[in-house]
């Protein structure tokens, strides 16, 4: 169940100030939100308990890591209910090369990302995930040449007067 909060131009700020650095002392986050930081923890804490800050993490970069390799990837099912298609999500979600599983309709049933070191490891995943699964009728991949964008932050709303 999802509770409804309401966002003032504090919490608004501290969450522009979060997406574009989470390592921020709350010092240094108080300081930049022009708040105390004895208001900036609670307003974070709050944030956290009420779930609108998800999780906090580190983007690392695939390229410098060996793992440059991305690929989207759509999935189709043989047959579509619902235990199959939770079946087939879980097996996704498990997989560490999958960094993000969506439902979505009309066209495939899911729509994968991927990011693998290379083409044979793709490939592995490939017979892992996809062809040792009887459901699995059709398997569309797109590789990336160039990542022009990546920014995992929303566009917040203006504040209420």
């Amino acid at each position: 169940m999802e509770s409804s909060i309401t966002l003032d131009a504090i919490d608004l700020r501290v969450l522009e100030l979060l997406q574009q650095d989470a390592s921020l002392s709350n010092q240094a986050l108080a300081e930049r939100a022009h708040v105390s930081p004895a208001t900036c923890l609670r307003r974070v804490r709050r944030l956290v308990e009420s779930g609108v800050i998800e999780k906090q993490v580190a983007i690392l970069s695939p390229d410098k890591l060996g793992a440059g390799l991305s690929a989207l990837v759509e999935i189709t099912l043989d047959r579509q209910g619902a235990e199959h298609l939770d079946a087939f999500e879980a097996i996704a979600v498990a997989a560490p090369e999958v960094q993000q599983c969506w439902r979505v309709a009309p066209g495939p049933d899911f729509v994968l990302v991927l990011q693998v070191p290379d083409m044979p490891a793709y490939h592995a995943l490939v017979q892992r995930l996809f062809t040792q699964q009887a459901n699995v009728r059709n398997v569309k991949a797109f590789f990336s040449v160039k990542r022009a964008k990546f920014e995992p932050r929303l566009t917040l709303p203006a504040p209420r007067p």
